[in-house]
Formats: structure tokens, sequence, C-alpha cells
């Protein structure tokens, strides 16, 4: 797939606002963990990546009703839906100068169409090294999601089924979708919202 940049200017790609507040403590300290200078943004992207996919609990897989939204909110509590963990993952690099921005897929919710669409959030980073962006989906994985970091072959976490209308999204946003912001902001039960409040495109 062709990527197609919603911005060309690659300070779009690393701003801070609300959700991605990379200044917040928490995350500066974790930014300081996690990489140092002497490792290329290759390392320090692997280890963000890693980090949130495996550190970073999907809300759904744990059966918790917390709803978080803010990159410093999920990192306190350690989970969120892959809306939030997007949105700290975003945050870890932002906060050290790694442009990344947000990629989305059209998903069945869970088996069949009948139950429903979902949009899925993940990220695309821009790799200054390799002049390359690369999708990254650190939703968590588990028994048949295996998402790696990867700056070849694509290796996200979900393959899209075209002939059962699921969609991949070409377009690497600067921004989270407002929609699934919104999603976040006015609900206070993520069982409830995963199962019936997701949007089902963009």
């Amino acid at each position: 797939m062709e990527l197609i940049l919603e911005s060309r200017e690659v300070k779009d790609y690393l701003e801070e606002n609300e959700v991605i507040n990379y200044s917040h403590p928490s995350i500066q300290n974790k930014i300081m963990e996690l990489c140092n200078a002497q490792q290329s943004d290759v390392d320090k992207a692997k280890a963000a990546f890693e980090f949130v996919r495996d550190h970073i609990s999907h809300s759904w897989d744990i059966q918790s009703n917390r709803v978080v939204q803010k990159a410093s909110d999920v990192l306190h509590y350690r989970e969120g839906i892959c809306y939030a963990k997007s949105n700290l993952l975003c945050a870890l690099l932002r906060g050290q100068g790694i442009p990344t921005g947000f990629c989305y897929q059209r998903l069945m919710l869970f088996d069949t169409p009948d139950q429903g669409y979902s949009l899925h959030a993940f990220n695309a980073v821009y790799l200054a090294s390799l002049d390359k962006w690369v999708r990254l989906d650190a939703r968590g994985n588990k028994p048949g999601v295996q998402a790696e970091f990867s700056i070849e072959k694509e290796r996200l976490a979900f393959r899209v089924n075209e002939a059962l209308e699921e969609k991949d999204y070409p377009i690497i946003f600067s921004e989270p979708n407002q929609k699934t912001m919104s999603i976040l902001e006015k609900h206070s039960n993520a069982i409830d919202m995963y199962q019936h409040g997701l949007p089902d495109d963009l």
C-alpha cells in the first residue's frame, strides 16, 4: 500500500495537544527510562512500540471498564483501547522529536459482519535515518494477533478482508480522528463502549 500524508508539514506530526501530552512528567520519565541519546531513531521507536504493545493492556482483553484518553493517563493506569494506546505511543515518540501519525482500519468488531464493524487505530512513525514512514500497531498481542516492529514488511495486528467490507485506510493523519476521541470523552464504561459505541468508519 502506498501511504498518503495528510500534511506535508513534518511539524504537524510533532505537535503536542491535550491528549498527546508528552511534556507531562510521567511521559518524560518513561522516555528517559526507555531510550537514550545514543540510540538511533529506529531503536527508540522499537523500544517505545514494544513497551506500549506489551506493558499497556488492551481494555477489552482484561475486561476493564476504565476509559482513558490522555497519554499520561494511559501510562498511569497501564490500560486503554487502541485509540488510547496509540495516543501514548505517539506521545512517547513525539516527545523525542520523532514524527508520529495516526492510521486506521475498518474491521469487523468480532467474528462476523452481522456483529458490526469498528474503527481500529494504530500509528505511523517517520524514521529519518531511513527516510521512511513505518506503520506500527501496538494494540497488544494475544492468540491470533501478532504485531511486530518491522522496518521492512508490515506486521500489523490485523489483516483486512475487503470481501467482508473491511478497509485499510492509506492516510497518515497528524491528529487522532475526532470521532474516536469523542467516543472516549462521552463514555464511562469501556466494555459497553467497545461493544456498542465505537465508530465504524472514518
